[in-house]
């Protein structure tokens, strides 16, 4: 199934391809302030509808995991790295996140 998303102002805008039902919420200090509801997907399954140059880009500690945002309403859609791509599905068009299976991940003792 292929998923449109973006962030709240529309600068931002992307598809994603792929079969959700199931997330990982992540209690590290980024991604629970941000919200993240994390779905990992191939690099090439995410592709941008809007130019690379509307990104602005955030990383920390290791510098390998660029967490995307919009520069004009601050959301924070998806994070890429070398290996892949996690899509935040609160970003997501028509999504019930009420019928997804919810992981936790402990991040915050990483």
């Amino acid at each position: 199934m292929t998923y449109k998303g973006g962030c709240h102002c529309g600068r931002i805008a992307f598809e994603v391809e792929g079969e959700l039902s199931e997330v990982m919420d992540c209690n590290c200090s980024i991604c629970a302030r941000r919200g993240y509801l994390h779905w990992f997907v191939a690099p090439v399954k995410l592709r941008l509808s809007t130019p690379e140059s509307a990104l602005y880009t955030y990383t920390f500690k290791s510098h390998k995991l660029k967490h995307h945002f919009c520069p004009t309403c601050g959301c924070a859609p998806f994070v890429r790295s070398d290996d892949g791509a996690s899509i935040n599905v609160r970003c997501l068009e028509g999504v019930d996140i009420g019928s997804l299976k919810v992981k936790q991940f402990d991040g915050r003792s990483l």
